[in-house]
C-alpha cells in the first residue's frame, strides 16, 4: 500500500485554523485585536519551524584537510537552543554543547551552529534533538567520536501541567571514543565545565 503524501495546507486555510484555535478558547476573533493574529501566527511558525527546508548533513559536506596533524577535541560550547516540544507546541529553551574528535578533516565551525540550529527550528523532543545533531556529524565527518550535551527548561512543563519552574532537563548523546575512552570522556565534561566557570567570572 503507497503512503499518502501530505499536501500542504495553503497560507489561507492555516490562518482560518489559528482563527478557529481563537474561538475555540473563548475568545472573539474578529475584535480589532486579533484581527492580524492570524497572519502573525503563521508567520511566527514559518520562522519557528524553518529547519524544514534545510538539509543538515548539506550543510557539513564542505571541509578541510590542512590539520598540521591537529588530532584533539573540537568543541562549540553554549550554542542557544530555542525550539518546540512536539507535544504541546511549547517552547524549550536552553543550551547545546557540541564536540567531535577529528579523523583527518574539520568543518567551519559556525557550520556546527547551524546544523544544531536546523534540527531545533523542527517540532522536537530533547531526547531526538540531541541524538540528531550528534548523528549527523557522525555520519558526514565519519570522525573518531562525537558528543552532544544539551540543557534546557520546557515551558509545556513549567507553564502548565505539573507548573514547575526552574528544572532544567538535560541530555547527552556520545559516540565513538567519547562513549568508549573514558579520558577523552571526562576531558568532554570537563571543557563544558570549565566554561561554566568562564561565565561566572
Amino acid at each position: 500500500m503507497k503512503k499518502k503524501k501530505n499536501i500542504k495546507p495553503t497560507r489561507q486555510e492555516a490562518e482560518a485554523a489559528v482563527k478557529t484555535l481563537l474561538s475555540f478558547v473563548g475568545e472573539n476573533a474578529d475584535r480589532p485585536g486579533l484581527l492580524e493574529t492570524p497572519k502573525r501566527v503563521v508567520r511566527a511558525y514559518e520562522d519557528w519551524f524553518s529547519g524544514y527546508n534545510d538539509d543538515p548533513k548539506e550543510v557539513l559536506s564542505k571541509t578541510f584537510d590542512e590539520l598540521e596533524g591537529y588530532d584533539e577535541i573540537i568543541m562549540l560550547r553554549d550554542i542557544r537552543i530555542e525550539s518546540h516540544c512536539e507535544h504541546h507546541i511549547a517552547p524549550f529553551i536552553g543550551s547545546a554543547h557540541v564536540a567531535y574528535l577529528p579523523n583527518k578533516r574539520v568543518v567551519g565551525i559556525s557550520k556546527l551552529a547551524r546544523i544544531t540550529r536546523i534540527y531545533m527550528k523542527r517540532m522536537q523532543i530533547q531526547e531526538k534533538l540531541t541524538a540528531q545533531i550528534a548523528n549527523c556529524i557522525q555520519d558526514v565527518l565519519k570522525p573518531k567520536g562525537v558528543a552532544v550535551v544539551v540543557e534546557a527548561q520546557h515551558q509545556c512543563m513549567t507553564t502548565r501541567g505539573i507548573g514547575t519552574p526552574g528544572i532544567s532537563m538535560v541530555t547527552s548523546q556520545l559516540l565513538g571514543k567519547f562513549r568508549t575512552d573514558s579520558s577523552t570522556r571526562r576531558e568532554f565534561y570537563s571543557m563544558i565545565n570549565q566554561g561554566s566557570i568562564l561565565k561566572k567570572n
